[in-house]
């Protein structure tokens, strides 16, 4: 059975952020552990709680955003919940405004969608996530924005985007996914705001 490239990179997306995740679940409970006895206190246990904490709440956002897709209902406590971790070490924050569950494939784009905000947010900001309908719309807003029109351009037209980074890898992905699922990409720009639809 051929798989399409997408669905290969979720594959394997899925794959790695699942066996990354069980080894982080082990330091979480050891440092639990290691609270209870009192055995070690101070700064570096509260760091190193503190960074084990981001890296599993980051894995569980790149295993919904780069992981293979589904029609499983994710529901909003657990998305915000998800994404109140992650706000905790960001400057960007994000705000899910959904209030019914939804698949874990539209979650899925709007995690693409709010990591291509991230881009433009160095300095900070806020990325709204929501639905109206079938349509979802990811509002990013800041005092500065830092817009690369060539990745923005790419969003709703792939063929323009003719080269990405790792980090940047959102930008291909998000309309490759939207695609898949019937949708495309618009994008509108502003001093102070980006507005993502599909």
């Amino acid at each position: 059975m051929a798989q399409s490239g997408v669905n290969l990179a979720s594959l394997i997306g899925s794959r790695i952020c699942h066996d990354l995740i069980s080894p982080i679940g082990a330091i979480t409970n050891g440092l639990e552990l290691l609270d209870m006895t009192g055995s070690v206190e101070g700064p570096e246990m509260e760091l190193i709680a503190d960074s084990v904490g981001n890296a599993g709440a980051r894995i569980r956002f790149f295993r919904i955003a780069y992981g293979a897709s589904s029609d499983q209902m994710l529901g909003r406590a657990e998305l915000v919940g998800l994404l109140d971790d992650l706000n905790r070490s960001a400057r960007a924050k994000a705000d899910w405004a959904p209030t019914e569950p939804v698949t874990r494939a539209e979650v899925r784009m709007a995690f693409l969608a709010l990591q291509c905000c991230e881009t433009a947010l160095p300095f900070g900001g806020s990325v709204r996530m929501d639905q109206q309908g079938d349509r979802w719309i990811v509002t990013a807003e800041a005092e500065k924005l830092s817009v690369d029109p060539a990745l923005w351009e790419g969003l709703s037209n792939p063929a323009a985007l003719k080269q990405v980074t790792p980090a940047q890898v959102q930008f291909a992905l998000l309309p490759a996914v939207a695609e898949d699922a019937g949708r495309r990409v618009t994008v509108e720009t502003s001093d102070r705001q980006l507005v993502i639809r599909f």
